[in-house]
């Protein structure tokens, strides 16, 4: 079934997740799902999967967007020119994902580093860009919502463009 690279592959996964001291779990044979760390995001889950023949890279980014979905595709589109690894693509719902596969032979620890920081660059740091461009209302009936019954909106400040024109209550 697999050649010597898939054993090799797991033991490099396994040993660079353990060094960068990353919250991971196997749940399945070749199968690793990682926790990384965000700031605009509170963390962004990645699967790492070994095949026979690659390791395919799986990360959710956000759910299908509300609004504005032909700019939002556009801007995903625009920037999958500039990713390394792992490109954004959509589901079935319509829901982003960062996505990619790469050849056993160059599972090593830098290849693994390297993935894993583009995928969290690219979620973590795309998250607000994609909630203001795909959740512009929401956004906006949230913060109207939460001033109306003078709940906090910290978690909303990096919206503040859109949210600025609300009236303030109190």
């Amino acid at each position: 079934m697999s050649d010597r690279t898939t054993p090799a592959a797991k033991a490099v996964i396994e040993r660079t997740l353990r060094e960068a001291d990353l919250e991971w779990e196997s749940p399945a044979d070749g199968t690793y799902v990682v926790k990384l760390p965000g700031t605009r995001k509170l963390s962004t889950t990645v699967s790492l999967k070994v095949g026979r023949h690659s390791l395919s890279v799986n990360a959710f980014v956000v759910r299908c967007p509300d609004e504005n979905h032909a700019a939002v595709h556009r801007w995903l589109l625009e920037r999958n020119t500039r990713l390394y690894g792992v490109a954004y693509a959509i589901d079935h719902l319509g829901d982003v994902y960062l996505v990619g596969r790469l050849p056993l032979a160059a599972v090593t620890p830098e290849e693994i580093d390297r993935i894993l920081g583009t995928v969290l660059e690219h979620a973590d740091g795309s998250f607000n860009t994609l909630l203001e461009m795909g959740f512009a209302e929401a956004i906006r009936k949230e913060y109207a919502w939460r001033t109306a019954r003078g709940e906090s909106t910290r978690n909303l400040e990096a919206f503040s463009r859109l949210t600025r024109d609300e009236p303030s209550s109190g």
